[in-house]
């Protein structure tokens, strides 16, 4: 179990760290925080949770009106230009132990975060006081940076202030600001099965079955050694899988989302479009990866040429 946040607030008291805490009814996005909490009692924030390929998570938290851009925070943490996206909603439990909605920088607490990295907006800096769910969206407090400070140095952990918004240039001679900052242990999360459509291709109908009959096709002549297999190296091979091509699809989609869309908890509008949507992307995908496969098919036996 992980903390409450009737403990979490407990140890915020133990610690003596000065806050203010506002009760409202659950809220999934800022501006309906805002309804609840004014401007006036500090700096309202989004928080964001990532994962890159190598199973490594990150808590990104920013001030509303902060642009993160996925593609240049991957490449400043050294990960390449899409090598995070958003983070599956079973990483929220098993990770954070909250739910979603609920992302903030104090889910660090938890012993199950201990490997997550925590990255927090210098512009936080600027402002008298922040404001933050207390692992939970039904409340939320509003402290200063100090305050936040002492918290997560009582849990073992140095706070990392960073620009946000910068986008430095990454090369050979200029490595990734932020590389320091990645994790150095990985964690797998089981995901919930995905029932998509089998992406099994069957024979088209329109061909009888006596056509359909497996023909010998002739053994692929050797490729010259200094030429290497296209479709080995081929940066398209993942359009091969629908699941990975829709996949795909919405991590561009998320990049974007995050990029443009100010609000707290922006992660949870993205993960609600990524499970309605994967379904059906998914079956598009099949049914072009079959119409694909049966006219190469069609096109294979009927329209071979004549042998001398």
């Amino acid at each position: 179990m992980g903390f409450s946040k009737d403990q979490l607030l407990s140890q915020l008291q133990e610690l003596e760290i000065d806050y203010s805490k506002y009760e409202h009814p659950p809220v999934l996005t800022v501006e309906e925080q805002a309804k609840y909490v004014s401007s006036s009692e500090g700096a309202l924030s989004k928080n964001l949770f990532f994962k890159d390929k190598k199973h490594r998570y990150y808590i990104i938290s920013a001030m509303v009106d902060t642009k993160v851009d996925m593609k240049v925070l991957s490449q400043r943490l050294g990960l390449g230009k899409g090598g995070i996206r958003m983070a599956p909603e079973e990483a929220l439990a098993e990770l954070l132990q909250v739910s979603l909605g609920c992302v903030t920088p104090f889910a660090v607490v938890n012993e199950s975060a201990r490997d997550v990295s925590l990255l927090l907006d210098q512009k936080f800096k600027n402002q008298t006081r922040c404001i933050f769910h207390p692992l939970s969206n039904n409340v939320s407090i509003s402290l200063s940076t100090s305050g936040l400070d002492k918290f997560l140095q009582s849990v073992g952990r140095d706070p990392v202030y960073v620009d946000l918004e910068a986008n430095p240039v990454v090369g050979k001679d200029q490595p990734p600001d932020l590389a320091v900052y990645v994790p150095s242990n990985s964690v797998v999360i089981p995901e919930l099965p995905n029932n998509t459509p089998s992406a099994q291709a069957s024979p088209p109908k329109n061909v009888s079955a006596e056509k359909t009959k497996p023909v010998a096709s002739p053994k692929p002549s050797k490729s010259p050694g200094n030429v290497k297999s296209v479709v080995q190296n081929s940066g398209l091979s993942v359009f091969k899988n629908p699941e990975k091509f829709v996949e795909e699809i919405l991590d561009k989609t998320s990049e974007l989302l995050f990029s443009e869309v100010k609000g707290e908890n922006v992660e949870a509008l993205a993960e609600t479009l990524r499970k309605r949507l994967t379904s059906e992307f998914t079956h598009l995908a099949v049914m072009y990866k079959n119409t694909a496969y049966s006219e190469g098919f069609y096109a294979g036996t009927q329209c071979q040429p004549k042998r001398p």
